[in-house]
């Protein structure tokens, strides 16, 4: 399986491309930065960071694509653009009717790092060992984005991407085969499981 992931941004869009094999182990394939210049009009920005993911999906034909879900931050101007951009990363994904997946920043560090509020430093260095890479992918939108795919490849079963998993859904947990998990992967499905339950309480107690 082959998934794009993309870490939103307008000034800085992160995007890492990894294949999967059957046994879970993940391998770069891609990995880089679209920048666009502050000065340019809003509408230029986004036609740079549209082109840049339009041109990576036609050359190297994902088959799912996983985007950080927006959540509010205090800067509107940043939530904003990176809204923005999330838009036009599910809207080029859609056009090739490709499966999404959306997935928050504590769900992805979870995955990678086994730790919900890991930090970006901590992040990277999970990425470059997962990868056996030699140094972390700078900046940290290149490595934040690669952990957005490696994130959405342990999260759903193989197989699943090209048969129409949907945009922010979770598949049933026993199509998940646990003994392929790594320790990593078990700790990620323990904390989604734990914020599942504190979900549900909050909703009974309401």
């Amino acid at each position: 399986m082959r998934v794009l992931g993309i870490d939103p941004g307008l000034t800085r869009c992160g995007v890492g491309i990894v294949d999967v094999s059957a046994t879970r182990k993940p391998v770069l394939v891609h990995v880089s930065v679209i920048t666009t210049g502050t000065e340019l009009a809003l509408e230029e920005r986004l036609l740079i960071v549209s082109r840049g993911i339009e041109a990576l999906l036609d050359e190297h034909r994902p088959d799912t694509v996983a985007v950080e879900r927006v959540f509010a931050q205090h800067n509107v101007r940043t939530v904003m653009g990176t809204a923005q951009v999330s838009g036009i990363a599910l809207l080029a994904a859609a056009r090739r009717s490709l499966p999404v997946g959306l997935h928050t920043p504590s769900e992805v560090k979870a995955a990678i790092t086994g730790y919900g509020q890991a930090d970006k430093k901590q992040v990277g260095a999970m990425v470059a060992k997962v990868l056996r890479l030699e140094s972390v992918p700078k900046p940290a939108d290149a490595a934040d984005a690669l952990a957005l795919a490696i994130c959405h490849a342990w999260r759903v079963p193989l197989g699943a991407a090209v048969t129409g998993a949907t945009s922010g859904s979770t598949l049933p947990r026993t199509a998940v085969d646990r003994s392929a998990l790594t320790p990593a992967q078990e700790a990620w499905r323990a904390a989604e499981q734990g914020t599942a339950r504190r979900t549900a309480a909050h909703r009974l107690v309401r």
